[in-house]
């Protein structure tokens, strides 16, 4: 028998590669930072120059520059000059895809046989296609957005080590549901947290400070129980006079939307449909955490929460809805898209208040 073929090693996420050059002290010549997550990348260039560039020469030895601002000759300049009294300088190009003809031709000469004490950061914006070329040349850090799950870990991760404060899960989890994914404005508000919390009166500098729900309650201005996560449960289980009740609160939330909740709740849609098929299919209840997940990697859904939530969530109320109530569900979801977009004639919070009234009003599946 051949012998069997070893699994290939799972590739190494950017944040780990960044984390691994800094604890060792040594360098890749050239780093290329691209992917949709600006904050993490700017993250990665700002601890990979503190950690290489010594901060006392750092005004003589650092270069931060946007690409389309250079031409051929000042890029070689910026490219061949060496340290100032210091082992190594840095530069780095941001939007580097925006290069001129010919300056991109001098970096590509460069990149050939790049200097050895010289560390380059080629950063490409957010919603920008990766450069194969740049990427075969250099060690490509791809900073695509967390999934939700690791969201919640960075919350706890960012408070720790940026802010010197812990925070507890369901403030961490108060705060993903206020603000959502968006790395930048959760760390403004953790930030705003941290001081509430370090200012109050009862403070101690003896106690660890933390972050906990009624801080995120009187920073942000969500309660709990007031979630855009909470009406999204209370339509799954047909709760027609909670759901009501919470759309004015959600909606009054920083950075949220009635086109944002419904699109949340036509992921939600689709996931009960799925359930209901998978249900009707054989597949067991306690299986159905398992699909979900699998139905959410697959699509890519948005259900306003990590994906081990949203699985539970549904879980519990698969077998209250029928295919027919999913397919009414869905028919009210794209008719709801469509006037947000087109009418002037009634306003987002009726708009979306007569659709939580139709989705709680589908029929109950009952039980066999």
């Amino acid at each position: 028998m051949p012998p069997r073929a070893a699994a290939p090693a799972k590739e190494a996420s950017p944040l780990r590669v960044v984390q691994a050059a800094i604890q060792a002290g040594q360098f890749e010549p050239v780093y290329y930072l691209c992917g949709d997550d600006d904050y993490l990348k700017d993250g990665a260039v700002r601890d990979l120059l503190t950690a290489a560039i010594d901060p006392s020469t750092r005004d003589f030895n650092c270069e931060i520059r946007r690409a389309a601002d250079l031409d051929a000759e000042t890029l070689g300049s910026l490219l061949a000059t060496p340290p100032m009294l210091a082992e190594r300088r840095a530069v780095v190009l941001r939007d580097v895809t925006a290069l001129k003809k010919a300056a991109r031709a001098q970096l590509d000469a460069y990149l050939k046989r790049p200097a050895g004490d010289t560390l380059l950061r080629l950063v490409s914006p957010a919603g920008t296609k990766a450069d194969a070329a740049l990427a075969a040349a250099s060690t490509a850090l791809d900073f695509a957005p967390l999934t939700p799950e690791r969201v919640r870990k960075w919350i706890a991760h960012h408070a720790s080590t940026a802010l010197a404060i812990g925070v507890t899960d369901e403030a961490a989890a108060l705060l993903q549901q206020a603000v959502g994914n968006d790395l930048h404005l959760l760390a403004g508000e953790l930030d705003k947290c941290a001081s509430y919390v370090l200012g109050a009166p009862d403070a101690s500098a003896d106690a660890p400070a933390t972050i906990d729900a009624d801080a995120v309650a009187a920073v942000v201005g969500i309660r709990r129980g007031e979630t855009v996560t909470d009406l999204l449960d209370a339509v799954a289980r047909h709760d027609a006079k909670t759901a009501v009740a919470l759309v004015t609160h959600v909606l009054g939330q920083p950075k949220v939307t009635a086109v944002q909740v419904v699109m949340m709740l036509t992921t939600q849609a689709f996931a009960l449909a799925f359930g209901r098929a998978r249900r009707d299919a054989g597949i067991p209840t306690n299986r159905l955490p398992q699909e979900y997940f699998a139905f959410l990697k697959e699509t890519g859904g948005f259900p306003g929460r990590p994906w081990g939530e949203a699985a539970s969530a549904w879980t519990k109320v698969t077998d209250q809805w029928s295919a027919d109530a999913c397919e009414r569900a869905l028919t009210l979801l794209l008719e709801t898209d469509m006037a947000l977009k087109d009418t002037t004639v009634s306003n987002a919070e009726q708009i979306l208040m007569s659709l939580v009234l139709g989705l709680c009003a589908t029929p109950r599946r009952r039980p066999a």
